[in-house]
């Protein structure tokens, strides 16, 4: 008896160890992965290059001017951030802030960065988000954070661009749900944003939750329970904040701006029944385009001039 009690005891002791273990893996291969492509600054700008052959030209025409631009602010947990950013080439003060995604950086959003700049004639800023590109910190924070941060870069935006802007808000997958996570707050927010007039978000995610459940279901076919539960718990002990409450679902709920959603009916990454939760809860003003057989934030590759398009007609509504 004593026997069998301890092995149950020894068994029981082995099976937390190794959940802990995996908690840990989980956490940082979520988080922390290596390696981080949104570090390599040369190797993004020949990706994109090569990705789109347009940006070139126009962006060696930029730095022959001096007009690709760095800027800087300190968050509140007094890390250095870093931004590129670009002035219209006539005045104007129309902005948009552009919002990348996982492991990606401001380079790899200069294709929604031409969009704004060169079809649109808007002032851009493009930030590197926390764990990404020049900037500092080690962990992604898969928007929910970093909501905080692109509030600080939008006022920075505001002021370098004239102190009276008309600001749109544009972020692709996790920038999209950095985004709506944004959303929720300019209305709601101790400082008053009155510059910011919308928001688009392409392919962002209902909740880190539901986007990690997904990933542990294709990746590993692992259920939610218990892995997910424990490592949520970690991510709160470490970095202060759960995979449940990270939810541009529940943001979008507080949002009344006009919102654009964008998604790609053959996205698996981020797959396309997200996004009919998230427009449901989002409030009047709204439109939705389902880009037909698009993958994972490739709608404005596979589609340049609807793309275009649509996110023009949409912001001229609002931003004047």
């Amino acid at each position: 008896m004593k026997k069998a009690i301890r092995y149950s005891v020894a068994t029981l002791i082995a099976i937390l160890l190794l959940l802990v273990v995996a908690s840990y893996y989980m956490l940082d291969f979520s988080l922390c992965p290596d390696p981080n492509k949104g570090r390599r600054i040369e190797a993004s700008y020949e990706y994109m290059f090569q990705e789109y052959p347009d940006l070139k030209p126009w962006v060696d025409s930029l730095r022959t001017v001096d007009a690709l631009q760095d800027t800087y602010i300190v968050n509140e947990q007094g890390v250095r951030l870093h931004a590129l950013y670009i002035q219209a080439a006539q005045p104007t003060n129309n902005t948009a802030v552009i919002v990348h995604g996982y492991t990606d950086n401001a380079i790899r959003m200069l294709m929604i960065g031409y969009l704004y700049s060169y079809e649109l004639n808007y002032n851009i800023l493009l930030p590197d988000l926390y764990g990404h590109g020049e900037s500092g910190g080690v962990e992604i924070q898969m928007g929910w954070k970093d909501r905080l941060d692109v509030l600080q870069w939008m006022e920075k935006a505001n002021e370098m661009f004239g102190g009276d802007t008309h600001m749109v808000v544009h972020g692709i997958s996790m920038g999209a749900a950095t985004t709506m996570m944004v959303s929720g707050e300019v209305e709601h927010a101790s400082r008053p944003y009155p510059y910011v007039k919308c928001f688009v978000e392409d392919c962002g995610y209902t909740s880190v939750w539901d986007e990690f459940s997904h990933e542990l279901s294709q990746q590993f076919h692992l259920p939610d329970f218990p892995l997910l539960y424990t490592t949520s718990l970690l991510c709160n002990l470490r970095y202060g904040w759960t995979f449940g409450e990270a939810s541009p679902l529940e943001q979008v709920k507080k949002c009344s701006l006009p919102m654009l959603f964008i998604h790609g009916d053959a996205d698996t990454y981020v797959p396309t029944w997200m996004v009919h939760p998230l427009y449901e809860a989002k409030s009047e003003p709204k439109e939705i385009w389902i880009s037909p057989g698009v993958a994972h934030a490739l709608s404005y590759r596979d589609y340049p001039q609807e793309y275009t398009e649509r996110v023009k007609n949409f912001v001229d509504k609002y931003i004047h």
